[in-house]
């Protein structure tokens, strides 16, 4: 059953499943990138962080990275 207002015509269903699937495969690899993207940052975060002087810019980076691997999870 539908949640929409609208039903979707038996015929259109092959395209609306292919259109349901790509968008699902598309959300998936955004959550990856992010993932990804966070755990780099974050380590490159924490490897500026080694020295002093670079703990003013690693902290931040560090906190970002981590905040994208949460978003990426949830």
């Amino acid at each position: 059953m539908q949640s929409s207002v609208y039903a979707t015509p038996w015929f259109l269903w092959p395209i609306v499943m292919l259109w349901r699937f790509v968008t699902w495969i598309l959300a998936l690899t955004g959550r990856l990138l992010a993932i990804v993207l966070g755990l780099l940052v974050m380590i490159l975060g924490v490897v500026i962080s080694l020295t002093i002087v670079g703990a003013i810019l690693g902290v931040p980076l560090a906190i970002l990275g981590f905040l994208l691997v949460l978003r990426g999870l949830f």
